[in-house]
């Protein structure tokens, strides 16, 4: 979860745009992490290091770790070591972003060091449990902490991420939160839960990419935008907020009820003006999302 989180860091710094960051998830899918980067991670190597074995690479036909090893960059042990190493996806998204000229390995280099003080991120942190990984997460970028109900936000949150992630694909960004008065949709589903407390939740996304989100979720191929579509976002939110409402219940004795998903095409949602209401947009590579949340 960490790599999601980390997009949203190169974003807030400018260091990458929204587009290039799409890119650069795309060619995750087929890249795979090089040594010099786990090198590099675990402070084996410097990027001045780094560089100079790939220049060396366009003289001399020789794998990375034989090149580093006659330098006396690295020993055989380690060489050994790193390529049996588990690291954090992170990287391999700072990777592509080098291979595409973005960015240096002294910029990655530097990168790393901010994001991970930033996030006070060690390195059991890849082994920590993923739904801990998001809460702490959310806590730091959106500051949810000051807002009534907070602990709210912070559980519905931690379960669509994770959701996202189960049932659509990791590759996405979570985005800048968008404090709202009103839900203005191109095609969205809203749903009401009620109990203990009164919360407005929805979803909203152009059709061309409910075609795709729905492909994602059902598993299946839909050439056109129909009722398949517009059902698998239903049953999405749906599945959510029913999970939602079964968390409450077990870890907080909160008992909540679901009313049915309402389709809003085009359509503007008025929301209570004593609610505290936030959109949530989430950059997939065939576009954002908007996740409203009104408590």
């Amino acid at each position: 979860m960490y790599t999601q989180f980390f997009g949203n860091f190169l974003l807030q710094r400018n260091i990458v745009t929204p587009d290039q960051l799409i890119a650069a998830i795309n060619q995750e899918a087929t890249s795979h992490i090089k040594l010099g980067t786990l090198a590099m991670y675990h402070n084996l190597m410097t990027a001045n290091e780094i560089d100079d074995i790939v220049v060396a690479q366009t003289h001399e036909d020789k794998h990375f770790g034989e090149l580093a090893i006659e330098r006396n960059y690295l020993t055989e042990d380690q060489v050994n070591h790193l390529l049996s190493e588990q690291s954090p996806e992170y990287l391999l998204l700072g990777q592509v972003l080098i291979e595409q000229g973005i960015i240096s390995n002294a910029d990655l280099e530097d990168l790393i060091i901010d994001y991970e003080s930033e996030h006070e991120i060690y390195d059991l942190d890849i082994q920590i449990d993923q739904k801990e990984q998001v809460t702490k997460l959310i806590r730091h970028y959106f500051k949810l902490g000051d807002l009534e109900h907070s602990e709210l936000y912070e559980s519905y949150l931690t379960l669509l991420f994770n959701n996202l992630i189960r049932f659509i694909g990791a590759d996405f960004t979570p985005m800048t939160p968008i404090s709202c008065e009103e839900f203005a949709t191109q095609f969205g589903i809203s749903q009401q839960i009620d109990g203990k407390h009164h919360i407005v939740t929805g979803i909203d996304m152009s059709c061309d990419m409910a075609i795709e989100f729905a492909s994602r979720y059902a598993m299946d191929t839909f050439d056109e935008f129909d009722e398949y579509v517009q059902a698998s976002l239903e049953d999405f939110l749906n599945l959510h907020n029913g999970l939602f409402t079964v968390n409450m219940s077990n870890n907080y004795s909160i008992e909540l009820q679901l009313s049915p998903p309402q389709i809003h095409d085009e359509d503007l949602i008025d929301l209570r003006p004593d609610a505290t209401s936030y959109l949530f947009p989430v950059l997939y590579p065939f576009g954002t999302i908007y996740f409203l949340l009104s408590i």
